[in-house]
């Protein structure tokens, strides 16, 4: 058990009128802690992981609560240099986030940019290869709308997902607060929201027990370092 409980609390970035230039400060600032604390990486690994145990020459990947479509790019870019291609569906249900993302993924083909609720998915069953989710399931604060979330990307996910999120503890909080009162003071989106995300985020042990609650097939958790933990799950077969 960690000595940090978590806290309950909607963050900035999420609010219908936020405004669009501190929104998209934040989304950039987003990119630099993907970049710099282990989200790109930790996406690959497992990513990998799972292509190399289903190879196909094309797969279809649905990326949930996209975000600026950071994730995808990456994703799309890593599978061309291996010889492979990604069709990568990127959604998000905010209206400025959306525009941000189609704006920033407007140069690859390989990632489309649509509106969704990670809630209500409205997709088919099995529609594509893998979903993922990246530092976004946090953003739920019931357990009926967290089950409802992975239950939605087991769905539509035909081999296998992976949620990559942030690992709630101690030093993730103090390192949030410090970057709050540095890199972030003056950007007041992300000074709130990443302090309280790491708040928000789970341990190891809450996230496993929330895919066993989902019924999530050969789930397991992983510990990353510094302070990223994934939920990776994979179909039989």
């Amino acid at each position: 058990m960690t000595s940090l409980p978590r806290a309950a609390g909607a963050e900035r970035m999420d609010e219908p009128g936020q405004d669009p230039a501190e929104l998209g400060r934040s989304l950039v600032d987003l990119q630099h802690v993907n970049r710099w604390l282990g989200g790109y990486r930790v996406v690959l690994h497992h990513l990998g992981r799972l292509v190399a145990r289903h190879p196909r020459p094309e797969y279809r990947v649905l990326d949930v609560a996209t975000g600026s479509a950071d994730i995808p790019l990456k994703v799309a870019a890593w599978a061309r240099s291996r010889g492979i291609r990604m069709r990568i569906v990127a959604t998000d249900n905010h209206p400025v986030t959306l525009d941000f993302a189609r704006r920033h993924a407007s140069g690859d083909a390989d990632v489309r940019v649509e509106a969704a609720d990670a809630l209500h998915l409205p997709y088919e069953d099995g529609a594509f290869d893998f979903a993922i989710c990246s530092t976004a399931l946090h953003h739920f604060d019931a357990r009926a709308d967290l089950l409802r979330v992975l239950g939605e990307l087991r769905r539509v996910a035909r081999i296998g997902g992976i949620v990559n999120d942030l690992r709630r503890s101690r030093p993730a909080y103090v390192g949030a607060r410090l970057l709050a009162a540095t890199f972030w003071r003056a950007h007041p989106v992300t000074a709130h929201d990443g302090p309280l995300s790491v708040r928000r985020a789970f341990t190891p042990a809450e996230l496993d027990d929330l895919a066993r609650a989902a019924a999530l097939p050969c789930a397991r958790v992983h510990r990353h370092e510094p302070f990223r933990v994934a939920l990776v799950w994979e179909r039989e077969g």
